[in-house]
């Protein structure tokens, strides 16, 4: 018997799997606070025999008595910690967060078993809680399977910080709806997809072959465009585009593009104004989606 669950006035004992651990609780409390219980409880029971108060036989749905001498025992699916951390919820104890995204998804999938709106609530708050904050598209995939949109649009927003096509992440992508991993999917390609029609609209330089605007010169701009396609690639990595204006800085095709000059060996005029297409660069990224819809 758990020390903190063993009130020898509690009617219930509920056992956790394979019998690890049993928690002696009140069917009142286990009734106003999950629906599951409550329907459990509102079933015909037959009376309590001789044989059945003597039996200390575990049973699934047993002959629900409300004798504090012989409580009824009910074996749960839920390992101990999982049905302790959720017993303390509903019985006002204090309780420690999960610290890991598993061990919220097994609480969250008992809380939704025993429809439980109480211990659900408590753990969407928990979701912003370190360490599991630091997980966001975990946080994605709980609060889009039960809703939390709030939640679900923050959590989209963190993701733009990671390259979601990873192969690592395919075990928690699997566990997402569909509608969920398409919106999400969505997102990062309409900000790839957003900057690139961006940077082919004036005031930059479009496709096909421009003119020196000092001597009118042809110009083929090719260092320009080696400079977009090495931006989109950042974009597609991490759609973010935080890395992009230090890379502005760095690229091997930045650098390239701030020296260009056009050709004209009278004219050489630098093509590019680093510091405007820096800061279009910044509006353009900034002016993109930032959360599913």
């Amino acid at each position: 018997m758990h020390p903190e669950f063993s009130s020898p006035d509690a009617d219930v004992i509920l056992a956790a799997k394979d019998q690890t651990a049993l928690f002696r609780v009140h069917s009142y409390t286990l009734k106003t606070t999950s629906g599951w219980f409550r329907s459990l409880f509102s079933l015909p029971q037959r009376p309590l025999s001789p044989s059945t108060s003597t039996s200390s036989a575990l049973t699934l749905v047993p002959s629900m008595s409300t004798s504090t001498t012989h409580p009824d025992t009910i074996a749960l699916d839920e390992d101990a910690p999982t049905l302790e951390a959720l017993l303390r919820m509903v019985c006002g104890q204090p309780i420690t967060p999960p610290q890991t995204h598993d061990a919220l998804d097994a609480l969250l999938f008992a809380a939704e078993k025993y429809d439980m709106p109480g211990p659900l609530a408590l753990l969407r708050i928990l979701l912003a809680v370190p360490p599991l904050s630091a997980e966001p598209l975990r946080i994605y995939a709980a609060a889009s399977r039960f809703g939390w949109d709030a939640e679900a649009r923050a959590a989209s927003a963190q993701t733009l910080a990671m390259d979601v096509h990873d192969a690592a992440h395919g075990p928690v992508l699997r566990k997402l709806s569909t509608d969920a991993v398409l919106a999400l999917f969505a997102l990062h390609r309409d900000r790839r997809e957003g900057l690139r029609r961006r940077l082919d609209e004036p005031p930059f330089v479009g496709a096909g072959m421009q003119t020196c605007p000092r001597c009118r010169r042809p110009i083929d701009h090719c260092a320009w465009r080696e400079l977009k396609y090495r931006v989109i690639l950042e974009m597609d990595i991490r759609p973010l585009g935080d890395t992009v204006n230090a890379g502005l800085l760095e690229w091997t095709e930045a650098k390239a593009c701030w020296e260009a000059k056009c050709p004209g060996t009278e004219c050489a005029c630098v093509l590019y104004d680093k510091g405007e297409t820096l800061r279009l660069m910044r509006e353009c990224i900034e002016s993109l989606p930032k959360t599913v819809s």
